[in-house]
């Protein structure tokens, strides 16, 4: 029982996590949101038009002007492109505007305990969110998030809050609710720890000859693995000419003018490692282009 658990292994009080859970309430739009995510209901065409938007896009563009400093220190400390981080919170919240309207302990609690595909999952989220109350003496009654229990203006899950959230401002608090430049460096790294090149492409269109046998190109979220000089002999060619040493996974999208395909390289995969899907990344690798073009057009020049 989980109870238990967090009384033997964690020194919770058995009571005061039963009033809790007295109050917590199972919410049946958490199971039916949970069980048709965008990723897995919607073509790449359709997925795409939801995120790279002129309104969004613009959006991002002001987010950076108004944030300029934080992004640009985040940019040197972490060596994540400044671009990138505003989209993924363009992507996750649209530059915090909408972070989620559920509470955490019910979304965390319902997906624990009534969502048997993933109670698992849920239940050590549950758990690291429960901890990360008590570390910071907040009223785990109190945070308000997505279907699945994200929080903040990244949307982080509680295990990636422990394990990534930073103070970036010196309060000694990692604040990724309320604290811009907490948000944006726990974001960059975020993405550092899970192996960001800097410098480094991060997907490139490809062109498929005659001879591609499609059933190669798995869409697998995995680490690339196969060499470019690989997938050109397989049929698959980049559009620009790339090391043919280097790694890259390959990518095949149901795009509005038919089937796109790409090749994905290590910063493509350290994007999935936010949300699992190739959409998901290639949606926040075009926003990001988009967004610093439009940066660079206001006239400032990007570092």
């Amino acid at each position: 029982m989980f109870i238990d658990r967090m009384v033997t292994e964690h020194q919770f009080s058995r009571e005061s996590l039963q009033a809790l859970f007295y109050h917590a309430n199972k919410r049946q739009t958490i199971l039916d949101a949970i069980s048709r995510p965008a990723e897995k209901t919607k073509s790449w065409a359709d997925y795409r038009n939801i995120f790279i938007k002129d309104a969004r896009i613009k959006s991002g563009v002001k987010f950076w002007l108004d944030n300029a400093d934080a992004l640009a220190r985040a940019e040197q400390e972490f060596g994540v492109p400044a671009e990138y981080i505003v989209a993924i919170i363009g992507v996750e919240t649209l530059y915090g505007r909408v972070t989620g309207s559920y509470r955490v302990i019910d979304a965390l609690s319902t997906l624990a305990f009534d969502y048997p595909p993933r109670s698992d999952f849920f239940t050590r989220e549950l758990e690291q969110y429960l901890l990360l109350t008590r570390e910071h003496q907040q009223d785990p009654l109190s945070h308000k998030g997505s279907y699945a229990g994200a929080m903040g203006y990244g949307q982080f899950m509680p295990s990636s809050y422990r394990h990534y959230a930073v103070d970036f401002d010196g309060d000694d608090l990692p604040d990724i609710w309320n604290n811009l430049p907490d948000a944006i460096g726990s974001v960059a790294n975020y993405f550092k720890s899970h192996g960001w090149q800097p410098g480094k492409q991060v997907v490139l269109r490809a062109r498929p000859e005659d001879t591609l046998d499609s059933t190669i190109v798995y869409n697998q979220i995995v680490p690339p693995e196969h060499s470019i000089g690989g997938w050109m002999k397989a049929g698959l060619k980049p559009i620009s000419a790339v090391p043919s040493e280097t790694l890259a996974l390959a990518i095949k999208l149901d795009g509005a003018l038919g089937d796109e395909y790409w090749l994905g390289f290590n910063n493509f995969y350290v994007i999935t490692r936010y949300n699992r899907s190739h959409m998901y990344a290639m949606a926040v690798h075009q926003l990001a282009q988009a967004i610093v073009l439009g940066y660079q057009a206001d006239g400032r020049d990007h570092e």
